[in-house]
């Protein structure tokens, strides 16, 4: 007989996985690590991401928040954008969790623009992090915004000779 946790815990994608783990282990000084279910990131104790599968309506706290029993891969972050923008953090594929403030959940799929999701784990590590490192990650995406628009300077440049 199985143990009861290799029966009711679905792994969640690996593509999925190694996508959200790019994009998290950038970031400095990042650990990852097996939560309770799922993996989660953390810098220093607090966690910033936690990725898992909801499935035949387990964990239960998980479907109830998200309105699924699954299956689903599911996200959770550290967000202000519900202060912001509270109708898109209210509505498919986000969801709010209730047992932390400040914290969204997204329904994930294959299709998402990883770009975005990187952006949104991204923000919840700055929330997070100490400021030394948020700010030297700020800084990092402001430098690499700025190389990004002289490129295509270069390239807007290139195509009009």
């Amino acid at each position: 007989m199985l143990p009861l946790t290799s029966r009711r815990h679905r792994q969640v994608p690996a593509a999925i996985l190694a996508k959200l783990r790019k994009a998290c282990l950038a970031l400095p000084e990042t650990r990852e690590e097996q939560a309770w279910v799922g993996t989660r990131w953390c810098i220093r104790k607090e966690t910033f991401a936690h990725v898992l599968m909801i499935a035949d309506g387990w964990p239960p706290v998980y479907a109830r928040t998200a309105g699924t029993d699954g299956p689903v891969c599911v996200l959770t972050f550290q967000s202000l954008g519900p202060r912001v923008d509270p109708e898109t953090f209210s509505r498919a594929p986000y969801f709010r969790p209730r047992w932390r403030p400040d914290i969204v959940g997204r329904i994930l799929a294959a299709r998402d623009d990883w770009s975005d999701i990187a952006k949104l784990v991204t923000a919840s590590y700055c929330l997070l992090a100490p400021r030394r490192l948020a700010e030297a990650v700020r800084s990092a995406k402001a430098t690499d915004g700025e190389a990004g628009s002289q490129g295509e300077k270069r390239q807007q440049r290139h195509h009009r000779q």
